[in-house]
């Protein structure tokens, strides 16, 4: 049920809005990692965000609810699995950074709603309405314009829109607490990150307690930089609407964009342009649709 304390409701907006701006500013976090490579740098994220997770649970008295939840077999694969595409998603994310295309980043985390729809239609039997046909064609259009005018796929925002989306739809299956689920799906992949960082770090590779002060910090912190927009995210989507969510969420890509384009001064076409606002054309149908079947599904509960 939606909160129906306004202090409460403001304070959960506020927790999203922060979330989301967290979200948006890690191009300026994730630049100032340079120097390591985008394995080494997610090995640290995957090591430092199941420590604090960890300690996060143990300090809540809930760690044994990590035990009941690797119990399930299914629950565990399903986690697996997730593990890898969220990996996947950050090394692909820390790949575009390091090549200096925050730009596609912010493509991706447009694209990504419309990704989760189409996801819902083909695997959850989910019924797409003509508003929301209409959404998907209108980014389909946009991301075939950037094909044709450029000559190639936009891989690297295809490969993070869709690692998310599916993510997204196997966290729905697993039906497990967000914060025991990252701190899972991060504990699997501890001990191999660990094991990386350590065979960096003897093979002189490493940048971690290699003298560099910037390192030795920021590399620990990008696991507790990972795991606080999410722990706050979870707050607010307890009591928030569907709909308002789904206005924060474009909060992310909004600031990957203005990054790229106002400090970055990354290069950005007509044609790029046209593409945007066939993907932003997209967004307002998909968004407006979610607003009127919000309302009308309000109007028949009274």
């Amino acid at each position: 049920m939606p909160n129906s304390n306004p202090d409460n409701s403001r304070q959960d907006v506020l927790y999203g809005i922060i979330a989301y701006t967290i979200w948006g500013s890690f191009p300026v976090f994730f630049k100032a990692l340079h120097g390591a490579a985008p394995l080494e740098i997610v090995s640290h994220r995957i090591f430092w965000s199941a420590v604090f997770l960890c300690g996060l649970l143990i300090f809540r008295h809930q760690f044994s609810s990590i035990l009941t939840t690797i119990r399930d077999r299914g629950t565990l694969l399903t986690l697996f699995i997730s593990t890898l595409l969220i990996s996947g998603n950050w090394l692909t994310f820390l790949f575009a950074i390091e090549r200096g295309e925050v730009l596609q980043s912010s493509l991706a985390y447009f694209i990504t709603p419309l990704i989760s729809v189409l996801l819902g239609f083909i695997f959850l039997r989910e019924r797409l309405n003509r508003w929301q046909t209409l959404s998907l064609l209108l980014a389909t259009a946009g991301v075939f314009n950037l094909t044709f005018q450029h000559g190639q796929i936009p891989w690297l925002a295809l490969i993070m829109a869709f690692s998310f989306g599916c993510y997204g739809l196997l966290r729905k299956l697993a039906r497990v607490d967000a914060t025991v689920g990252l701190t899972v799906e991060t504990s699997l992949l501890a001990p191999i990150a660990l094991c990386y960082i350590i065979f960096l770090g003897n093979g002189l590779q490493g940048h971690f307690l290699s003298g560099e002060i910037r390192l030795d910090i920021l590399l620990p912190l990008s696991g507790v930089v990972t795991a606080i927009p999410l722990l706050l995210f979870v707050a607010a989507a307890r009591r928030l609407q569907l709909t308002t969510i789904g206005f924060l969420q474009y909060i992310t890509p909004s600031l990957h964009f203005l990054l790229a384009i106002g400090v970055y001064r990354e290069p950005f076409s007509s044609s790029q342009l046209t593409s945007f606002l066939f993907i932003w054309a997209g967004l307002a149908v998909y968004s407006a649709n979610a607003i009127l079947s919000s309302r009308a599904k309000r109007a028949a509960a009274v």
